[in-house]
């Protein structure tokens, strides 16, 4: 038993000394682009000859830069109301329903998750030039909420899932209404997968650039499709700057939401 029990103990250094090894592999791309925000050469290069704040500062005073940021944080939180939203009344009938169809339903509403994010950016660019919304903010709007939704489905839809539906049919025994029961005991009760909701349709519309690009114009341009263009033209390291900009504010997020389940 005590030879087991030494198998047992060694798998488990092992299986951490894996863990720990592939946390790096996928972190030090990160930790490197970081550095490189705070590198003194006008180049991307490394080891930093020195550290300085200068790309940071020339960030936030070149206007474009400043025009895309806003653009993409307009987009994203106005997607990250509608998809919470839509997401919910379609969660709410994907799990209580009972009509005919609801999975196809359900699996269409996951499709773009799927689909090659190409393959969904030619089929919604050819179809927004018939409708003339290429490089238009409604445009950009409608593209992420295709990307954005079925995170919003998910979540919703697996909290209300775990949700035990009689609390709130005991609500309205004691005289609430319907509405009223899901509105002061259903949403309390899911509120981490609301908020999941949120926090994954943010991220998602902000940090999505295949669409974006099919979707920009020279007036109307979001962060990633700023950063792209940029990485074509000049490895300048305002790229890195950025980069770690929008690392923080996802880790940001990320670190919130955990914090929140632990309560």
């Amino acid at each position: 038993m005590l030879l087991n029990f030494d198998r047992l103990g060694a798998l488990r250094y092992v299986l951490g000394g894996i863990s720990v090894l592939v946390a790096t592999f996928l972190l030090l791309p990160i930790l490197l682009i970081v550095a490189l925000s705070f590198g003194s050469s006008q180049w991307l290069e490394f080891p930093p000859p020195g550290w300085t704040l200068r790309w940071y500062q020339e960030l936030f005073a070149d206007d474009t830069w400043l025009d895309a940021f806003l653009t993409s944080f307009e987009i994203a939180l106005i997607v990250t109301v509608l998809s919470t939203v839509i997401g919910l009344m379609a969660s709410f009938g994907l799990t209580r329903g009972t009509f005919k169809g609801r999975e196809a339903l359900r699996a269409l509403f996951l499709t773009p998750m799927v689909l090659p994010v190409v393959v969904l950016a030619v089929a919604l660019y050819a179809l927004f030039l018939r409708l003339h919304l290429n490089g238009t903010l409604l445009g950009f709007v409608i593209a992420h909420l295709v990307i954005a939704l079925p995170f919003s489905i998910i979540s919703i839809s697996n909290s209300l899932e775990l949700f035990d539906k009689s609390i709130e049919d005991a609500a309205v025994l004691c005289g609430a209404s319907p509405l009223e029961a899901k509105l002061r005991v259903t949403l309390p009760g899911i509120k981490l997968g609301i908020f999941g909701a949120a926090i994954f349709s943010f991220l998602a519309s902000w940090d999505e650039v295949v669409i974006a690009i099919f979707m920009a114009s020279p007036d109307l341009q979001t962060l990633p499709v700023r950063i792209w263009g940029t990485l074509r033209q000049d490895l300048t390291p305002i790229i890195a700057a950025v980069s770690t900009l929008l690392v923080a504010l996802t880790a940001a997020l990320m670190m919130g939401f955990a914090l929140l389940r632990k309560e």
